[in-house]
């Protein structure tokens, strides 16, 4: 008989592509988990790895298994939170996945709000990039996203839209625009881009709007946080594009000084994600609303993306 168990164990082992790795991840010995993979493979008659000295490779049925016990164990899990969280609406555990350009501003305007009026919501939060945090969430390990949109999913994935936020050029003090001028892209172009690594959508996003005006702009600095970012600026080693919500968090610095793009300014949209199967729609329209009431905005209708 087949279990859950052994297709939990399955699936970590063909995520990690390693026994070491994934026995890691599932808490348990490698011994104990290559033991629930031969049970499987034995129960559906054909093997589903193979095994090399430091890696395994999928077999082709093992790729379709994979494929299968995913959708299984998202509908098990699923099927745990309607029966869980059905009749109190912001109960019990929520697995929140939230990018690092948005967490330390927004989070710390809305926990106490939730903590307060929900005291019975279990918060678990993971900070990290866009795409590690969708593939966690379409894999069932997150409950809910807050991040930047808009998002792939190809039609797995709804969405709510919760606010705009605008983007301001930080310059240094001393640049010579005038304090309160309104600048252009081509503003941008002429200094020296700082921005955030590779993976972070907000280097994506600066970088597609200064590309409207010209394809070639000089990106400096591959930094992991906009603290990092705004302090090169504030000694001098160029500009950055900096999200409205992070300002008073980012900019008690008075060698920066901030501008104003001219309309329509450049912006991303913040909103939620969650599973289109997921049985939680109405504690995630709640957690928007939580988090739209904190940042002074309104969510709009949820949509879903294709």
């Amino acid at each position: 008989m087949i279990t859950l168990r052994q297709l939990r164990y399955f699936q970590a082992l063909a995520r990690h592509k390693h026994f070491g790795r994934a026995a890691e991840d599932c808490a348990i010995s490698q011994p104990a988990l290559s033991m629930q993979v031969r049970e499987l493979e034995q129960s559906l008659g054909g093997p589903l790895v193979e095994r090399r000295p430091n890696e395994v490779v999928l077999t082709e049925l093992g790729v379709e298994i994979a494929r299968r016990a995913e959708q299984l164990l998202t509908s098990a899990s699923d099927l745990v939170d309607f029966a869980r969280h059905g009749q109190k609406l912001l109960s019990g555990v929520l697995r929140l996945g939230v990018i690092p350009t948005i967490a330390p501003y927004v989070l710390p305007r809305v926990l106490p709000t939730l903590q307060k009026q929900h005291p019975d919501l279990k918060l678990e939060l993971r900070e990290t990039q866009t795409k590690v945090l969708l593939d966690e969430l379409l894999h069932g390990s997150l409950h809910v996203l807050l991040l930047a949109l808009p998002v792939s999913g190809n039609g797995e994935i709804e969405t709510l839209t919760l606010f705009d936020d605008p983007f301001l050029l930080a310059v240094p003090a001393d640049d010579p625009l005038p304090p309160k001028s309104r600048v252009h892209a081509r503003d941008v172009e002429c200094r020296q881009l700082l921005l955030l690594e590779e993976g972070h959508c907000l280097r994506d996003q600066a970088l597609a709007f200064c590309s409207m005006q010209n394809t070639e702009v000089p990106a400096g600095l591959g930094a992991t946080s906009l603290a990092t970012v705004t302090q090169m600026v504030a000694n001098g080693y160029g500009a950055t594009l900096l999200p409205q919500i992070a300002v008073d968090a980012e900019l008690a610095d008075r060698r920066v000084k901030l501008l104003r793009f001219v309309e329509p300014e450049p912006r991303r949209t913040i909103g939620l994600a969650w599973r289109r199967t997921s049985p939680r729609k109405e504690d995630f329209l709640a957690l928007g609303q939580a988090i739209a009431r904190a940042i002074g905005a309104g969510p709009s209708s949820p949509s879903r993306k294709q």
